[in-house]
């Protein structure tokens, strides 16, 4: 299991809030936030993505600095990647999948062109409240 852990700058919209985070270590990885929640889950995703693409290609993964000094409102967060659950997350490949339903649903089902795999991924997602 990859995991790193980097410093990020935290940079405040004070204008229209939310915050602006890049990675002084890694050259492009930035990204943005509406609030600091969202801006965290947002700094985890993308170191997640800038590494699992460096690991891809094998480009040389920077070593993590010591936290750069900033002023305020400015602040370092550090921030944690995972890139093998990242990857997990991310895998979009189709899996099979085996069930049972009943005879008579089935023959309804298949009688009125349902695709039982949109059905099945429709419920999931909205079961699991993931839009």
């Amino acid at each position: 299991m990859a995991q790193y852990v980097y410093p990020a700058v935290f940079h405040p919209d004070e204008k229209e809030g939310g915050y602006f985070v890049d990675f002084p270590d890694l050259p492009g990885c930035m990204t943005e936030g509406n609030d600091m929640k969202e801006a965290l889950f947002m700094a985890q995703d993308a170191l997640e993505m800038w590494l699992a693409g460096a690991e891809d290609h094998k480009d040389p993964i920077p070593s993590p600095s010591a936290p750069p000094e900033v002023h305020t409102p400015e602040f370092v967060n550090f921030v944690r990647a995972d890139t093998t659950a990242w990857r997990k997350r991310n895998d979009s490949r189709a899996v099979k999948k085996t069930l049972s339903i009943p005879n008579w649903l089935n023959t309804m089902a298949e009688e009125a062109g349902v695709n039982f795999s949109q059905i099945l991924q429709d419920a999931l997602k909205e079961r699991l409240h993931i839009s």
